[in-house]
């Protein structure tokens, strides 16, 4: 009985089996093959073992790129937390319903292709956008405000496609603290900010780094967002593993910029974890 369990449970699994190593494992196993190859000025691949493509790496251009990714996933991921934590504990006062609606709302953008969204910033942006169109009507400025093709756009964009990934994970922590604590606090004379910082942040600490975790890595790599929002005049990580591909043909450097993101990743991931981890033990803070 047990092993017709067992190959039931294979049956069921197969699929994900088959699809795992189909389509993640081996291209990534062949990605990192190319990795350690050089490619010549055709294009073309030459199968000679090199490191050259990760020393290649470390040259002041691509750290450069690499840094100017870091800074915008960073101020991004600060972004959706600033607007995440007031959301969260506005949100968490209203009754099982609203809040159920509010979060249906939260994922409905995800029925739509992010690219498609994007572009439909466009319209909200340009010169002759929604934006400067209704500032200049009401006198508040008198020349259009460059908002896109810039960082500031980048930014915007970046917000927008990833904030659904902060808001979740916070606001499903901030929904888990027991009123009773607050009001406890409330009737001991704590004011807001030590009812945030001294019960809600320690509390909740849990779902910032998940949240951090599912922001900070795409807006690394969201190419497509730079190239429609920055006008291609700022490049990130994703930018160039794309142009690397793409328009360089240069596969194997390609490959080793993208396995150097891997990497990257995951120590991002194991940082997080183990910090989040030593932060949750505190306890009260």
């Amino acid at each position: 009985m047990k092993e017709n369990n067992k190959a039931f449970k294979l049956l069921f699994l197969l699929p994900v089996i088959v699809y795992t190593l189909l389509l993640i494992l081996l291209p990534l196993v062949y990605v990192l093959f190319l990795s350690f190859c050089k490619s010549d000025s055709y294009g073309g691949i030459v199968y000679e073992f090199t490191l050259s493509n990760y020393l290649n790496i470390f040259d002041s251009t691509y750290l450069n790129i690499f840094f100017k990714s870091v800074s915008i996933a960073l101020i991004t991921t600060f972004i959706c937390i600033l607007i995440s934590y007031p959301f969260a504990i506005i949100l968490r006062k209203r009754n099982i319903h609203i809040k159920n609606l509010i979060t249906k709302l939260i994922m409905l953008p995800f029925l739509t292709n992010s690219l498609i969204r994007t572009y439909g910033w466009i319209i909200l942006l340009r010169k002759s956008g929604i934006i400067n169109s209704g500032l200049i009507g009401m006198g508040i400025i008198k020349t259009p405000m460059s908002l896109m093709y810039n960082r500031f756009g980048i930014i915007v964009g970046m917000v927008y496609t990833l904030l659904p990934f902060m808001l979740l994970p916070i606001c499903s922590s901030v929904f888990e603290i027991d009123n009773n604590i607050i009001d406890a606090a409330k009737d001991l004379g704590a004011s807001k900010l030590q009812i945030f910082f001294k019960i809600i942040l320690p509390q909740t600490i849990s779902g910032v780094f998940n949240g951090s975790l599912m922001v900070f890595i795409p807006a690394i790599g969201f190419f497509f967002i730079t190239d429609i929002l920055g006008g291609g005049k700022i490049m990130i990580i994703g930018n160039l593993i794309k142009n690397q591909f793409l328009t360089a043909r240069n596969w194997p450097f390609g490959s080793a910029i993208a396995i150097f993101l891997i990497i990257i990743t995951f120590l991002l991931v194991k940082l997080y974890r183990k910090l989040g981890g030593k932060l949750d033990d505190l306890g009260g803070f």
